[in-house]
């Protein structure tokens, strides 16, 4: 059952923090919204239980792992019908380079965000494997030279100047 809801400020502040620092201790963050730390232990696992808060990440430094590409891709499919677009998803959840997928408006029907070691590993996966993935008419990349910004935060500012916000809810058995 679908149910409107309000983020208010606290919940914003908890999302906030979080965004910044994944490893705070309850007590941490309760001090840091101004919550109890009941309070805020509460609020957290409702965020969590409705979906809210998905998951909680490190965030590796690629180039020093060795992986030294990091490319966009541009995918063009020669045609959209359901199977199509279905079994390339499919077969762009099963690459592990490929970090990010997005479906888009504009120019191409798919962006593609691909690590790989080095360009020679990283034009073997564009031969051996995108290539062939199902449906693809035509492959346009963009090799990254450099990082400018990269942030994982949410612009939580931007919601509502008064602090809140509605949202839409999946409640299960709950009241």
């Amino acid at each position: 059952m679908a149910e409107q809801r309000v983020l208010d400020r606290y919940d914003l502040r908890i999302i906030h923090e979080l965004q910044r620092d994944a490893r705070l201790s309850h007590v941490t963050l309760s001090e840091r919204v101004s919550l109890s730390p009941s309070q805020c232990a509460r609020r957290l696992q409702r965020l969590e239980e409705e979906g809210v808060i998905t998951g909680y990440h490190a965030q590796v430094n690629a180039p020093l792992l060795g992986l030294d590409v990091v490319a966009l891709i541009n995918i063009n499919l020669e045609k959209h019908r359901d199977n199509i677009t279905a079994a390339f998803e499919e077969a762009v959840r099963q690459r592990p380079e490929i970090t990010e997928c997005l479906l888009v408006t504009g120019e191409g029907d798919y962006e593609l965000r691909v690590v790989a070691r080095n360009l020679q590993a990283f034009s073997s996966f564009i031969t051996d494997q995108l290539m062939k993935m199902p449906g693809v008419a035509s492959i346009r990349s963009n090799i990254q030279l450099c990082q400018i910004k990269s942030s994982p935060l949410l612009p939580l500012e931007v919601l509502d100047p008064r602090g809140s916000v509605r949202t839409t809810v999946e409640v299960s058995g709950r009241h």
